[in-house]
């Protein structure tokens, strides 16, 4: 969009493409974009950071993280490590442009780096806004606010679990209608709240197509388990590092030094992150759509609404500070779907002082 600049950048971890916006002196303010997106996602956020057009405002910054977009398709994310390879990806590039000190902005999968570099580097973050994130304990695979794995081998949860045809028509790179797993029919029927269809939606849906599809990227691998629903996490790309098994230890969360404010967004009528996501192994079960489901007892839908609140509540008694905001008549984007209404709530946030 006009105003957003894209530069190639080369840092110690990896070479990718970076959007920036406002002026170079501004304030900086770090967006990790979602699962299957880029950083094309947040073009509109970040041009309406107050101040964009003048010295002495916001400066955004969205990467194309590793796994999706123009990140180097040769770098892989290494699913043992969680989150750990993001984490420290979106740590370089701040050491490369200089940047002590960010706010910072994840949605989604971008949620699900926030919890790590929270515990990583909370002394770099002004604030956090998460956006529909993930849960803090990893997607898939377990049954109560605790965190409680459903196996002990995290089986329902990885890359297994992934949709076949889906991926296989975004490596075809199909941006029609034609089938009910495209791209574009899956945004339009999971990611936002029908009936809404975005303005840049040929662009939404390219950056989706730039996903980088294989064994060791999106799905990755998988194991075979002997419980339902058959598929444990292997270790490489996006889907198995999302998976609890390599959630890490979130104890950590709770005794770090400040503690930034956190604002938590969520869209009312969101599929992809609820406590009966469209794509939970659990809620699927139940809907018989996953053949052989044990049941409630055994694998229930991942309460993820639950298990983010339950953490944010712990963060609040250890000295922390979080606000919970539903927007109306949104899915899993709001800032796309909503964004004035986003940024009603989004900018006064950027000013809020660290404890």
């Amino acid at each position: 969009m006009t105003g957003v600049i894209a530069q190639t950048i080369t840092t110690p971890r990896i070479t990718t493409r970076v959007l920036f916006t406002g002026p170079e002196s501004g304030t900086p303010v770090l967006f990790l974009h979602g699962n299957v997106t880029s950083a094309t996602w947040w073009e509109e956020v970040m041009l309406s950071l107050p101040g964009t057009y003048r010295p002495g405002g916001y400066r955004g910054i969205a990467p194309d993280q590793r796994g999706f977009g123009a990140a180097d398709p040769n770098k892989k994310i290494d699913a043992t490590r969680g989150m750990g390879d993001l984490a420290d990806d979106a740590l370089a590039l701040l050491d490369h442009l200089g940047v002590a000190q960010a706010h910072l902005v994840g949605n989604s999968m971008g949620g699900s780096v926030t919890w790590r570099l929270l515990m990583a580097a909370s002394e770099r973050l002004l604030t956090v806004t998460l956006v529909n994130p993930g849960s803090p304990y990893g997607f898939g695979g377990t049954k109560d606010v605790q965190g409680t794995p459903c196996w002990e081998d995290f089986a329902g949860s990885g890359g297994g679990l992934a949709n076949p045809e889906f991926l296989r028509l975004v490596e075809a790179g199909d941006a029609g209608l034609d089938n009910a797993f495209s791209p574009r029919a899956v945004l339009r029927m999971l990611v936002y709240k029908p009936p809404f269809i975005p303005a840049r939606e040929d662009d939404l849906v390219a950056a989706t197509l730039r996903t980088h599809i294989g064994p060791e990227d999106l799905p990755g691998d998988s194991v075979e388990s002997p419980n339902w629903p058959f598929k444990a996490p292997g270790r490489w790309g996006m889907a198995n590092a999302a998976s609890p098994k390599y959630a890490g230890d979130l104890e950590g969360l709770y005794r770090i030094e400040p503690k930034p404010p956190i604002l938590w967004i969520r869209g009312s009528h969101d599929l992809a992150v609820s406590d009966a996501a469209a794509s939970c192994p659990g809620a699927l079960g139940a809907a018989g759509q996953i053949p052989g489901w044990p049941g409630t007892e055994v694998f229930p839908p991942q309460p993820m609404l639950g298990q983010t609140r339950a953490v944010l509540e712990r963060y609040r008694a250890a000295g922390g500070a979080y606000e919970e905001v539903v927007i109306q008549d949104t899915g899993h984007v709001p800032f796309i779907e909503k964004l004035p209404e986003f940024n009603r709530i989004f900018h006064p946030h950027l000013e809020t002082p660290r404890t």
